[in-house]
């Protein structure tokens, strides 16, 4: 269950990150809310988490996470580019998270 948490604890991160760029420098009410609720159960999950993961391996797949989702939701909702070495890039991230849970204890 508590790779359950991880992937959802990074599924917020994703939407607090995206949030944070529509809120408008929070001038943006709806999407400040939207921030400060996704990135308090983004938190509250990766506690949840590390509870049984160890914590630097939480911490890696948490951000890789969230690396992942922003960079993909950024070419997909906010048409940012996406090049060979970038995707390429995502792609090794991928990777790296999936061998983190291979590896964990």
């Amino acid at each position: 269950m508590s790779w359950v948490y991880l992937i959802i604890a990074g599924l917020f991160e994703v939407g607090f990150t995206t949030c944070l760029k529509l809120s408008n420098n929070f001038s943006n009410h709806k999407w400040s809310t939207g921030f400060a609720l996704c990135i308090g159960l983004s938190f509250y999950f990766l506690n949840k988490a590390i509870q049984h993961i160890p914590m630097g391996t939480a911490y890696a797949v948490w951000t890789g996470i969230g690396a992942v989702g922003t960079a993909l939701l950024g070419i997909i909702l906010f048409q940012e580019p996406a090049t060979f070495w970038r995707v390429f890039f995502i792609f090794t991230l991928i990777a790296s998270l999936v061998g983190l849970k291979l590896v964990a204890s």
